[in-house]
């Protein structure tokens, strides 16, 4: 308690009128061996616990009104999370409204109509139970066996790094092709419906937009991500009626998953601003197009605590 407490100290001292923008995906209900990055509702619990009271949580849209008028409380720290997975409704958010904390949701809005997210269909796939070996033919790849949960895992990380930089529709081919080609049924759905959106947003949180289909948006020429952009905008005001300020960049590093002109593209489009996958922290001198989020992923409070300084001490 006393080593949190000078560490919460430290960051009052290191971390004065800079913001953390935490990133999450999923928060689950029981251990998913296929996922084992994302936390367990316990080990979100105490996370939050302990942000509520060694930090200062706000909303993104707080925080940066007290960026810009030199207000930011110290150890300001904002909860995100990108995709727009039920459990983020289910999960995540009772124990926000619990504890009190603000957070922000990003969301893809194709995966709404019921269809989960590529990257988890290629992993609910290689995950099916049946399956001894995959067959991969349609990516012009041998057979793979799947033996144990680890092989699984490299299996899936290997078609994944294949797969996600190629255009929307060609991806979605590939892996219909593999569930054809493997006699494999889609998984029950991940995605949080229309309905669920606007529930989320009932309870007091931030919905962002996060494109339509989830694409690389340095793959497309600048009218498509315009209207993956736009389009994704559009649709989630639709559904919780009110205007959506803010933007996540799928991927989201600096020139290799969105550049310039992608940056350029979603100023152009009324958004108050825009978070990225690049590690450190947002200071009133960033570019609130391009604000820095990171993920302290440890599993220990210690650990998890000492990062959190660590991320305070890099530069914006």
């Amino acid at each position: 308690m006393l080593t949190h407490t000078i560490l919460s100290l430290a960051g009052r001292i290191f971390g004065k009128n800079k913001l953390s923008i935490m990133i999450y995906h999923q928060v689950l209900a029981e251990l998913d061996p296929m996922r084992p990055s994302e936390p367990l509702k316990d080990t979100f619990r105490w996370q939050m616990q302990w942000v509520k009271k060694y930090y200062h949580p706000l909303s993104i849209s707080s925080a940066l009104k007290h960026l810009k008028n030199g207000t930011l409380p110290k150890n300001a720290v904002c909860i995100t999370f990108d995709d727009g997975y039920i459990n983020n409704l289910e999960v995540a958010a009772p124990i926000l409204k619990e504890l009190n904390i603000p957070a922000t949701v990003y969301i893809a809005t194709a995966f709404s109509g019921g269809e989960n997210m590529w990257n988890d269909r290629i992993i609910d796939l290689v995950t099916r139970p049946e399956l001894s070996d995959i067959d991969l033919a349609a990516i012009d790849l041998p057979s793979e066996p799947l033996s144990d949960t680890n092989s699984r895992i490299a299996v899936a990380h290997m078609l994944i790094k294949k797969i996600k930089y190629r255009e929307v529709d060609e991806r979605k081919t590939l892996i219909n092709q593999l569930y054809i080609a493997n006699k494999a049924v889609e998984a029950p759905r991940r995605m949080m419906s229309p309905a669920q959106i606007k529930a989320l947003d009932e309870l007091g949180v931030e919905i962002g937009a996060h494109t339509v289909d989830h694409p690389i948006l340095t793959v497309l020429d600048a009218p498509a991500q315009r209207e993956q952009i736009s389009q994704s905008k559009k649709t989630l005001e639709a559904c919780i009626g009110k205007p959506v300020n803010g933007f996540a960049y799928p991927n989201g590093k600096l020139n290799r998953d969105y550049d310039s002109v992608t940056r350029d593209i979603v100023a152009d489009l009324n958004f108050d601003y825009a978070v990225s996958t690049n590690w450190g922290i947002s200071t009133v001198k960033s570019d609130r197009f391009q604000l820095n989020r990171f993920t302290p992923w440890d599993l220990s409070p210690l650990k998890f605590h000492l990062r959190f300084l660590r991320n305070l001490l890099a530069k914006d």
